[in-house]
């Protein structure tokens, strides 16, 4: 199977879709249905590329059960970092929760869980300078702290860390204008559709309250039943012999 990756996606004035590929494929549609998800934020220290799969993971859902038994670290402290810390005290021993200030931005039913919840420990005024692995370099083993106020470093030993601060829709590929919300994601009617005609939006880049793959799917599948309406109605409406 031959892959290629979307460069563009844009709207003509006779409201064909253009979308073009990395390779230079060009392709035409009367509709478009985005699903190209998000990029987490990096933390871009020494050691998370490196062990990326091998200890590093952005994704506690995907990952969690890998780490059964372990000792782990969550950095961030927004709701998603707050619930994915939760999360992960069903198959963690322990997890500290990392985060560089000396309060959480996370909401306070949210907060109200993490502070109740005997495995978690939090850390605060931290931030991680090196995520080192063992002899062997085959899996995480530790973290190099630093505190932020006294700039004191220190190790903690983890088998695994999972960052979340921050993610970014890639709807970047999009020429023109989309309504979107403070954090670029796009806003959709309940059809799936963005400001856009013909341009629908299902899963991590629309904006919602939830990123997992169960609303991704349900948002695919009205975009689907959605696209196929809306294009039936525009070809209805196109002039008998129109090309």
């Amino acid at each position: 199977m031959v892959t290629d990756n979307v460069h563009a996606v844009e709207r003509r004035d006779d409201g064909t879709f253009t979308v073009t590929t990395d390779g230079g494929e060009t392709y035409e549609a009367p509709a478009v249905i985005l699903t190209a998800g998000g990029t987490p934020s990096k933390l871009g220290v020494p050691g998370e590329v490196e062990y990326a799969g091998k200890g590093v993971s952005y994704c506690a859902v995907c990952d969690g059960h890998f780490f059964r038994g372990e000792v782990l670290a969550v950095v961030g402290g927004g709701d998603a970092a707050c619930e994915e810390a939760e999360f992960l005290t069903r198959y963690a021993s322990k997890v500290y929760l990392i985060h560089r200030r000396d309060q959480f931005r996370a909401s306070p039913i949210i907060q109200k869980r993490v502070f109740e919840n005997p495995k978690i420990a939090v850390i605060w005024n931290t931030v991680v300078d090196r995520i080192a692995a063992d002899a062997a370099g085959t899996k995480v083993d530790h973290l190099v702290l630093r505190n932020v106020q006294t700039d004191a470093t220190s190790q903690l030993p983890v088998g695994g860390v999972f960052v979340f601060i921050g993610f970014k829709p890639n709807t970047g590929i999009v020429k023109g204008h989309v309504r979107h919300d403070a954090g670029g994601y796009f806003i959709t009617d309940d059809h799936m559709m963005t400001s856009i005609p013909g341009l629908f939006a299902a899963g991590d880049v629309r904006a919602q309250l939830t990123r997992q793959v169960t609303t991704a799917v349900g948002d695919a599948t009205t975009a689907a039943i959605a696209v196929s309406k809306y294009v039936g109605d525009r070809t209805a409406k196109e002039p008998v012999g129109a090309a």
